[in-house]
């Protein structure tokens, strides 16, 4: 079974191209939802940051505070080391028991959405790293639109990787700087190849 990892800067467009890729019958499965996993109450990473950070990252319902972890893990980098180190052991266990599944059912292909995927040094674990890309100006447009400050926006983008430094590690390119419905046409085009070229490659075993 071919796997290829979604990646890409924050605001550039993860979350709807992935969604566009599931539409067109990709099996997705998206990192930052098994990151939620992995920390609700009673789970392995909730224990762990209760364990450092004491109950006061808790909300009255026992779920973390995502805002005061966000704070205290991108103002300083490592408590930000220290937050991946507990979790992406935990999401990379969840999504290569999803890929075994999907190929023990007959699957040929499956994408992954995984925002750190360089610099978690993941790549090796994907046959193929697709990349969004978007201009930094539009970018920083759409961070703002969803309520974020420059602060806190630059303190986000200085965590990961450069764009440029993305795009030279990654198989392929999916450009992003206009509506979603170009988006879509692109992804379309691109699900067929990836599905066609996963069919050949089964139709060689």
């Amino acid at each position: 079974m071919k796997k290829y990892a979604l990646t890409g800067g924050i605001g550039m467009g993860k979350s709807a191209a992935a969604n566009f890729f599931s539409q067109e019958g990709i099996p997705l499965l998206d990192s930052d939802d098994l990151a939620r996993e992995v920390v609700a109450p009673g789970q392995e990473g909730w224990i762990r940051l209760v364990d450092c950070y004491g109950d006061n990252i808790l909300l009255p319902d026992r779920t973390l505070d995502r805002k005061k972890v966000a704070e205290i893990v991108f103002k300083e980098e490592k408590e930000r080391r220290f937050l991946e180190s507990v979790l992406h052991p935990l999401i990379r266990q969840r999504w290569q028991k999803w890929a075994l599944e999907l190929e023990a059912k007959g699957e040929s292909l499956c994408m992954v959405v995984v925002p750190l995927l360089f610099e978690s040094h993941l790549e090796a674990d994907f046959d193929g790293v697709i990349c969004l890309v978007t201009d930094p100006e539009i970018q920083l447009r759409r961070l703002q639109d969803r309520g974020m400050d420059l602060e806190d926006i630059q303190a986000r983008i200085a965590a990961q990787w450069p764009i440029e430094k993305k795009i030279s590690r990654s198989n392929l390119l999916l450009p992003n700087n206009g509506s979603l419905e170009e988006l879509s046409a692109q992804v379309r085009i691109l699900a067929a190849d990836l599905r066609k070229s996963a069919e050949i490659v089964e139709n060689r075993i």
